[in-house]
């Protein structure tokens, strides 16, 4: 198996097995949503590995071929920490930025807005973004540069563990509910859930106010 489609699998697998988990805890037998809601959630999963993201890499990728052919790989000889922390920098802070920007801009809530409607999260609400969101978001057009510069093979192990940490904090497992349960794991939830997003962080996130005591919008 290549290393390319291990790091694909990684995230789809994670993505099947919450999804079970949930099914089995009831989530889609008697949740709130409706078969609009599905349709969103199902067109978004589809549409930004399959169109939105390859087609960025390849604008990216022909254009600095084009007008920058003497920084290919350029480099690949460097460290791979060095990678993972550029990574970190322009892609995962970029996003950062970009979600909470959209909650304080008012065009960009709109394009944020299908995200934060549903009334109950699982991991089908992870990629729920109209397309353009995820069309202009800096840290992909970053990654595919970073990735043509020669840290694919850095991307190649960053981008799976990412992406299961994004499945993890939506999904409706709440897999961190241990940490709280022991008053002798406060420590470590306090670092996990300030390295990582977690469903306790995200789910406040995704209140409907701040006013009811619970969630918290930043």
């Amino acid at each position: 198996m290549t290393p390319e489609l291990t790091s694909k699998l990684i995230p789809g697998i994670a993505m099947l097995v919450l999804g079970i988990l949930e099914a089995i805890g009831g989530l889609y037998i008697n949740d709130r949503r409706t078969k609009n809601d599905f349709t969103i959630e199902l067109i978004s999963l589809v549409t930004l590995p399959t169109f939105i993201q390859p087609g960025i890499y390849f604008l990216v990728v022909f254009g600095m071929g084009f007008f920058f052919p003497g920084l290919e790989d350029y480099f690949v000889g460097t460290s791979f920490w060095f990678h993972i922390l550029a990574f970190l920098i322009f892609d995962d802070l970029t996003q950062y930025w970009w979600h909470r920007i959209s909650h304080a801009n008012k065009t960009m809530w709109k394009l944020h807005r299908p995200h934060h409607v549903v009334e109950e999260m699982g991991v089908l609400v992870t990629y729920r973004n109209a397309i353009l969101y995820y069309a202009f978001m800096p840290g992909i057009w970053f990654s595919a540069a970073l990735v043509y510069l020669g840290m694919g093979y850095a991307y190649l192990i960053y981008i799976p563990i990412k992406l299961v940490v994004i499945l993890l904090a939506h999904s409706d497992t709440k897999w961190d509910r241990f940490l709280y349960k022991y008053r002798i794991l406060a420590p470590v939830a306090w670092i996990v859930e300030r390295v990582i997003s977690t469903p306790s962080t995200h789910f406040a996130h995704h209140g409907l106010t701040a006013e009811d005591g619970v969630s918290h919008p930043n």
